[in-house]
């Protein structure tokens, strides 16, 4: 018979020396990801995103001590190229947007490389590192945005009162963590660099939405050029 009841190690002070520094890299991934989408157009935001590929590749071959073979490097190196090509001709170049967006990748590279990491020690299994990755950081979080103000504006937000905004947020908050298990999920069954090509094909298709919706994109010829490099 199959056990269907969710199993993991119970909460005690190693809980933190096993998960670090996961956490650190979840949140890391979170801010860097909005600064980024604030001062990014949508294709900009997206084709840049493929670096994190490429530093996937490396934190898993230092890191995991992990070995590809010649066409897959040459195919991800492919791919980095055409974020080069793509960020040469930006027209609406934004140097603070740039280093939100190639914090962004390190984070997510890094995060994804030690999800599969974490995913080995004895006691977590994936249900355990989902769970104590949100909790370990859920007070820290919470006194930054306090900090900040943004709590108050949380707080203070006056659609809380509209049912639309209300159904909105719980499919948000639910669709978040359908995400997180699928991410870990992936990573559990498959390689880091897999779960990070994977989740960069929806880029394509974002990648040219983003070309016609938001109307911050400057087009030229080279830019969608790099743009088309998968």
């Amino acid at each position: 018979m199959v056990d269907r009841v969710v199993q993991y190690q119970n909460f005690d002070k190693t809980i933190f020396r096993k998960m670090f520094p996961l956490p650190l890299l979840y949140v890391g991934n979170h801010i860097t990801g909005l600064g980024s989408t604030k001062k990014l157009s949508l294709p900009m935001f997206t084709v840049l995103r493929k670096f994190t590929i490429l530093m996937t590749m490396i934190l898993e071959m230092y890191i995991l001590r992990k070995t590809f073979s010649k066409s897959l490097v040459y195919s991800i190196l492919t791919i980095g190229l055409g974020a080069l090509i793509a960020a040469s001709s930006d027209l609406a170049f934004d140097v603070e947007g740039y280093v939100f967006i190639l914090l962004n990748d390190a984070f997510t590279a890094a995060n994804n490389v030690y999800i599969k990491k974490k995913l080995g020690v004895e006691g977590l299994g994936k249900y355990g590192v989902l769970f104590y990755n949100a909790l370990i950081i859920v007070i820290p979080t919470i006194l930054i945005s306090a900090l900040s103000g943004d709590l108050v504006k949380a707080v203070t937000f006056q659609d809380w009162t509209q049912v639309t905004f209300i159904l909105c947020f719980l499919l948000s908050c639910v669709m978040g963590f359908v995400l997180m298990y699928s991410i870990v999920l992936c990573s559990h069954y498959n390689s880091a660099l897999t779960t990070t090509v994977v989740g960069a094909i929806k880029n394509v298709a974002v990648a040219y939405i983003g070309i016609f919706v938001g109307g911050d994109y400057v087009f030229s010829w080279t830019n969608f050029l790099g743009l088309s490099i998968w």
